[in-house]
Order: structure tokens, then C-alpha cells, then sequence
């Protein structure tokens, strides 16, 4: 079961991300996270960059509403969504995995 917490208009979810994957996508859950692949490379912040654009583009949300609360330097990611709900993050999994 994927780490979801929802209070007040906002969403924490746990995610993983493995960079430099062929195409951007989401592939699933793992140990407990929102498992996401990414094409762009793990350096200078740019898988960062890309994950925040690719959860604002399939949420339909505002980019600036996606950001990363911990987890900056590693794979596994706390992220924060204002203005979604829960069940849209879980139906995710429905249409993408």
C-alpha cells in the first residue's frame, strides 16, 4: 500500500524514482511509494525538476503546486501536492500501471 497522508487541500506521498529510464511513466508501487520513471538524468537537479513537471502535468495541478519536502538527494522522495485529493494520486496506479 502506497504512503498517502491528506490534511487541509494537501497531499504527502512517498515516491521512488529511477532516472534516466527510456520514458517518463509510472510504474507501480514499491516498498510503500508511488514508483516513477524518469528520463532525465539524476544530476544538477534535473530528475528533481522532472518529477515535479510530470506529477503537475498527469495531476492536472499548477506545477508550482507539486513540491519535494525530503528526500532531495536520493531516489526515494517525500513529495507534497496542494489542491488534489488522495484517490486521485491512487488512481494513478489505474491508469498509468
Amino acid at each position: 500500500m502506497i504512503d498517502i497522508q491528506q490534511r487541509e487541500g494537501v497531499v504527502t506521498v512517498a515516491v521512488r524514482v529511477q532516472p534516466r529510464a527510456s520514458k517518463d511513466e509510472i510504474a507501480g508501487e514499491w516498498n510503500g511509494a508511488l514508483k516513477i520513471r524518469l528520463r532525465a538524468p539524476a544530476v544538477e537537479d534535473r530528475a528533481n525538476e522532472a518529477l515535479c513537471e510530470y506529477l503537475a502535468g498527469v495531476l492536472k495541478t499548477p506545477k508550482a503546486a507539486v513540491r519535494i519536502l525530503s528526500g532531495e538527494r536520493s531516489r526515494t522522495k517525500r513529495v507534497e501536492i496542494r489542491g488534489v485529493s488522495a484517490q486521485q494520486v491512487l488512481a494513478l496506479l489505474a491508469i498509468e500501471a
